[in-house]
């Protein structure tokens, strides 16, 4: 049985999100456990999005308040601020457009006496065959240097200081984050539970252009962790990246099974080399 005493604070960072907060704190709202908080932090979104969450959490707060002149990285300095606003021995910070299995918290408290933080495998709900190879993809980096923690305790957060919103932009602020929490512990973990990242949205053209706004982000991250850090050159190296993250631990054998999904992640790698190298539109 989880712990009911322990307090799980969600902290979700949005910005014009109302299409999609709702379907999250739903997600939240239904959970197994009880005993979860939801705090919401905005960035001056124009659409309905804290109008929403308000219906859902009375603690709903924007980033007005912050020296933004100071910050990179919204996102980051957005949950920093939702945990300060927060009471829980354990924080979560999803993205506002995921949703997840009901008994997601639950597990997690269940197994707080063992682990410090953990992943939480992802599924993503994508268009057509091109959602179909993105979730493909997407299943070969759960609990890799490619993934990034998604709950962690208190004590821990505020021992790292949480996201590095000044020298780290959005983008490998998560891996960032994650690697701070790997130095001080080992006790890590992934969900069996999973979350579900809704892309109906997004088609290639639009993921084309954000992978390549993307790949200028990490200049932050590489001088702060060094070229030569053994995540830094998995994580930006192209063999790793192409190659080893779909064969170790045996899951060549998933490459096997599906040649087709295979054939177009690889034909969709080589689009955003392209378009990075090409400079397409």
């Amino acid at each position: 049985m989880a712990k009911k005493n322990i307090l799980v604070s969600v902290v979700i960072a949005t910005k014009n999100e109302e299409k999609n907060i709702g379907n999250c704190l739903d997600s939240i709202k239904n959970q197994t456990y009880p005993n979860i908080e939801i705090i919401v932090v905005d960035s001056n979104s124009i659409d309905k999005t804290k109008k929403i969450a308000k219906k859902y959490t009375k603690k709903v707060y924007d980033i007005k308040g912050l020296n933004l002149s100071k910050i990179k990285n919204f996102r980051g300095a957005q949950i920093n601020l939702g945990v300060k606003k927060s009471k829980g021995d354990f924080i979560f910070f999803p993205d506002a457009d995921m949703t997840f299995d009901k008994n997601l918290v639950e597990e997690v408290v269940k197994k707080s006496n063992k682990f410090d933080a953990f992943y939480v495998p992802e599924i993503i709900y994508g268009k057509g065959f091109f959602g179909k190879i993105r979730n493909f993809e997407r299943s070969f980096y759960n609990g890799t240097c490619i993934d990034a923690i998604r709950f962690v305790k208190r004590d821990l957060f505020l021992k790292v200081r949480g996201f590095d919103e000044r020298n780290i932009v959005f983008g490998p602020d998560d891996w960032d984050f994650t690697k701070k929490i790997k130095k001080i512990t080992n006790r890590l973990s992934i969900t069996e539970s999973k979350k579900y990242h809704h892309e109906e949205w997004l088609d290639i053209k639009t993921y084309l252009n954000k992978k390549k706004e993307y790949a200028n982000t990490f200049e932050g991250y590489v001088k702060k962790w060094g070229e030569n850090d053994p995540n830094v050159k998995k994580q930006l190296g192209p063999f790793y990246r192409l190659f080893g993250v779909f064969i170790e631990n045996r899951k060549w054998i998933k490459l096997l099974r599906r040649p087709i999904l295979v054939f177009g992640m690889y034909w969709i790698r080589l689009r955003v080399g392209l378009n990075y190298v090409m400079g397409e539109k």
